[in-house]
């Protein structure tokens, strides 16, 4: 009888040991230590575990961090691929393509990717196709807001200096709508690379030595470098605005875009969908239901700015 029973204790234990666990892979442009990068993964597993899936339980999560180094992301790429996941989570427009060239039949979720369409990443926003499904950052013609928002802040700004990639579609395409807005609102741009630390401050060093200058910094390829941006925007008294809302709470002065965080949540939930036998091609992009809006006033003190009330209510945030 002490066998018997001994043997029925054990059958749950022997249940969970043979229970299969899913692999996840994630990759990102992030460095691990970014505090953005923990926000992030935080939100995503608080999300999975919420849908019943309990990291080291019945999930694993194999994540690789870029730093912002292109060739160590084909590297990582190329890794995760190997360990042959249930699914792979991208993030940011640059990590897309190095998982899709790796992999055709693994499903892909990305977040914040950028015309995914017209990026050749999906075939349409309703019917994805292929093995990859995600969720949009914007579409390109908030890059004409970022302007139009730096220009009622700062008024007095004439001249911009724009932190783009210049080779990559979205970098191009971001770039060509604040053009298009520039000559109403009077303001003469200035293109830097954002690829390279050197370019951004050589760019941005040379373009404030005239003044009457702004900044604006585009979405893709730009995040990593914040923390050379933002004090050089600082040092040079540059009034800029940015794409996401941590540029702002790490000292920018505004930044109008979508939750990063929350983008993270909604990838879980097709995570959990793709791991319980949906396919990707059948899961439609999504874009952003909501942009936000936040102001630094402790910044805009520090650059002598008085943001107009009129912005001020429209902001979802004001940090002081």
């Amino acid at each position: 009888m002490k066998v018997i029973a001994g043997s029925a204790a054990a059958w749950p234990y022997m249940a969970r040991a043979q229970e299969h666990v899913r692999l996840v892979g994630l990759l990102n442009i992030l460095a691990e230590d970014d505090p953005e990068s923990r926000l992030r993964i935080a939100a995503f597993k608080k999300s999975l575990q919420e849908l019943g899936w309990t990291e080291g339980s019945n999930v694993r999560i194999e994540a690789r961090w870029a730093g912002g180094d292109v060739e160590r992301l084909r590297k990582h790429a190329k890794e995760l691929v190997a360990l042959g996941p249930d699914v792979i989570l991208t993030s940011g427009s640059v990590t897309v393509r190095p998982i899709q060239q790796a992999t055709r039949t693994i499903p892909i979720v990305f977040v914040q990717a950028v015309d995914p369409v017209g990026s050749g990443y999906v075939e349409s926003m309703s019917r994805p196709g292929g093995n990859t499904t995600g969720f949009t950052q914007f579409e390109y013609s908030l890059s004409g807001k970022w302007l139009e928002l730096l220009k009622q802040i700062a008024p007095q700004v004439t001249r911009v200096a724009v932190i783009r990639d210049p080779v990559n579609g979205s970098g191009i395409a971001q770039f060509a709508v604040i053009q298009a807005f520039a000559p109403p609102l009077g303001v003469e741009l200035t293109p830097i690379d954002g690829r390279d630390v050197g370019e951004i401050d050589r760019g941005v060093s040379a373009f404030a030595r005239i003044g009457s200058g702004g900044l604006i910094v585009t979405s893709g390829g730009t995040g990593y470098h914040r923390d050379v941006i933002i004090p050089l925007a600082a040092r040079f008294r540059l009034p800029a605005v940015y794409p996401y809302r941590y540029y702002a709470t790490d000292g920018g002065l505004a930044s109008y875009g979508p939750n990063t965080i929350e983008q993270y949540r909604r990838a879980a939930l097709y995570i959990d969908r793709i791991l319980k036998g949906e396919k990707p091609a059948d899961l439609p992009v999504q874009a952003p239901t909501k942009y936000e809006l936040i102001i630094n006033l402790k910044t805009a003190k520090a650059l002598g700015l008085t943001v107009p009330p009129s912005v001020l209510a429209r902001a979802d945030e004001v940090i002081e």
